[in-house]
């Protein structure tokens, strides 16, 4: 037999779900370890779809990798385990059909989970695994992110000249997590070597029909399909997938229509899927032509509905003013409101909002800021962290952010849950800093995170956080500029304490031209000062600065002189080299950060006013 000249001259018909059956069996435990447990199941599986129809069997080797094995305190048995897949498919076969070495995907939508350098590790020694059985071929299957496939796909072309099927999984209807439409990952795979480009899982025939229409014939590779047997149910705690096989076999036939020659099934069919679509397409050729639909992507065009200069353009020419007053713990918001009222009459730009900031539970920063637009007719922005919304969530709080016009927004990563009030509550971080400033800059091009339309662009101003408090400072700038590479339009520090230091960050990012606001947070005591010294990671206060704290002992109003004092220092400091400035309000103390808005423009006023003098 010969794969490659088989993939011209006729329709080839692949394996069904392994997991489907083991999981109907009850079976509750790592389904790769059956291998060298139950090899009797495993190898009675593969018979079932060999005599099904199936001419491409696939090792029950899925997750046999590293990082995945080592949750089931399998990690010392990857070549054993990947090792017996392989025999017992060839078993199974009897040299009537293909083997193919399956190697699935290692990274989840969260990329920080696990390294490339990780993934690359796990993934040879997986390989290096399966071809020691000398496999008909290598089954890259079910990988969301694009950048992990290709890596693989090119240490699997460096290493063996066997043939390879490359299939990705789509987020949404024709496009994978990252964006990429379907018909250019397939483009990119095919030019990495791939004999054979497709998709499996997590869609049903319909929808793999429905993307297949926009997908154009490759130049050389074949295209394969592997659907779920339909949208999956819970019921009583179980997935079930209710599309039949004679529905399945039909679907094969449009499958083919858009291109595909080989077709299997993924998550939820069985060996009577299988025969179905060996009974509809296996008397069949592959298609040589068809008609692409045409990808349509409607986006409407909106003017900036605040017809007002962005804070971070505005920072560019002049000074600009932020302070953050923290949303409230408890119901209630009167406090909040009067300083917000003051702050607006020191002279504020904009109040900034914390997204339930040291991971506690405060009043929603969207409701607070809706507020502060309509009633005092302040420019909120928004701060929305990585820890507490999945993917979903955050895309549909973004949505809502643009509807009701808060534009301004500051992204971070966010504290974690554990130091908060409920260390017990899960950190989500499906996505990086990193990650979230370009979805909201694929939000400004009207796309979703997947690539879908969003029917209209968005107007967010992108600002995003700078840690100067670091030990190398010229590696925290380049996370500023990966960061701007990202759609970051400004940057927040965090609170500094020195002179010396804010000399030390105007010269370090002197040559960046995306404005910089420097954060001055004045203290409040000697207890407070020698909190943020000795347990705020990064953060050193100069000598001086505690010993000029501790000298004003227990007495509130001396300590409330001495740091508003200390931060007109740092006020000064900033004020020569930065436009920007951030003052972050500490305990709802808003009387402080008033009082410095008001030495800030007061300043500002005076130095104008000389200036004019000397013209």
């Amino acid at each position: 037999m010969n794969f490659r000249k088989e993939l011209k001259e006729r329709m080839l018909v692949g394996e069904g779900a392994m997991g489907t059956l083991l999981y109907s069996y009850g079976i509750d435990q790592c389904y790769e370890e059956l291998n060298c447990t139950n090899p009797g199941q495993i190898e009675s599986i593969h018979r079932a779809y060999l005599e099904a129809g199936a001419d491409i069997l696939q090792s029950n080797t899925y997750g046999a990798n590293f990082n995945k094995l080592k949750r089931h305190g399998l990690e010392d048995e990857v070549s054993k385990i990947n090792r017996q897949g392989v025999i017992l498919a060839k078993k199974a076969a009897k040299g009537k059909a293909y083997v193919f070495g399956t190697i699935g995907a290692q990274r989840s939508i969260r990329k920080s989970d696990l390294s490339m350098e990780e993934i690359k590790r796990g993934f040879r020694e997986q390989l290096y695994s399966l071809l020691m059985e000398s496999p008909d071929g290598i089954l890259l299957e079910t990988f969301y992110d694009l950048e992990e496939l290709e890596t693989v796909l090119e240490i699997v072309k460096k290493e063996t000249e066997l043939p390879i099927i490359a299939n990705v999984s789509m987020h949404e209807l024709g496009n994978l997590q990252n964006g990429i439409h379907l018909n250019e990952a397939f483009q990119k795979l095919e030019q990495l070597g791939a004999d054979v480009v497709g998709v499996n899982c997590r869609l049903g025939p319909h929808h793999m029909i429905r993307a297949l229409e926009e997908v154009s014939l490759p130049k050389h590779a074949s295209i394969a399909i592997y659907p779920n047997a339909s949208l999956p149910d819970y019921v009583d705690g179980r997935l079930v997938y209710k599309a039949v096989p004679e529905y399945f076999g039909s679907s094969a036939l449009d499958l083919r229509k858009q291109g595909a020659t080989i077709i299997g099934g993924c998550c939820g069919t069985t060996p009577l899927h299988i025969q179905a679509v060996k009974n509809a397409v296996g008397s069949l050729v592959p298609v040589k032509e068809k008609l692409t639909k045409p990808r349509e992507i409607e986006i409407m065009e909106i003017s900036d509905r605040e017809g007002e200069l962005p804070l971070y353009e505005k920072a560019k020419t002049e000074r600009t003013i932020l302070v953050e007053l923290d949303p409230p713990k408890k119901l209630g918001i009167e406090t909040f409101m009067v300083g917000a009222k003051a702050l607006k009459s020191a002279g504020v730009d904009s109040i900034t909002l914390a997204d339930n900031s040291l991971a506690s539970p405060r009043i929603s920063n969207e409701a607070l800021a809706n507020l502060l637009k309509d009633q005092l007719n302040v420019k909120p922005m928004v701060h929305i962290t990585c820890r507490d919304r999945n993917l979903i969530g955050l895309q549909s709080h973004l949505m809502g952010l643009q509807t009701v016009g808060l534009n301004e927004i500051l992204i971070i990563t966010g504290d974690p849950s554990k130091i908060g009030d409920f260390p017990g509550a899960t950190s989500v971080y499906d996505l990086s800093s990193f990650d979230l400033i370009s979805m909201v800059k694929q939000f400004n091009e009207g796309l979703s995170y997947s690539g879908q339309s969003l029917g209209q662009r968005a107007n967010f101003k992108i600002a995003a956080a700078f840690n100067p408090n670091v030990k190398y400072l010229d590696k925290a700038v380049q996370r500023m500029e990966k960061k701007i590479a990202c759609g970051a339009h400004s940057f927040l520090t965090q609170p500094i304490y020195s002179v010396q230091q804010m000399e030390e960050v105007h010269e370090a990012t002197k040559h960046l031209e995306t404005p910089i606001f420097i954060g001055i947070m004045p203290l409040t005591s000697t207890r407070n000062a020698e909190f943020i010294h000795n347990e705020i990671p990064g953060i050193k206060l100069p000598d001086n600065v505690r010993r000029a704290m501790a000298l004003a002992g227990d007495d509130p109003v001396k300590a409330r002189i001495e740091g508003v004092s200390i931060a007109r220092e740092l006020v000064d400091a900033a004020r020569d080299k930065f436009k920007g400035i951030y003052l972050i309000t500490p305990f709802l103390r808003y009387e402080m950060t008033a009082e410095l808005t008001k030495y800030i423009r007061k300043a500002d006023s005076k130095q104008t006013s000389e200036v004019a003098v000397h013209e």
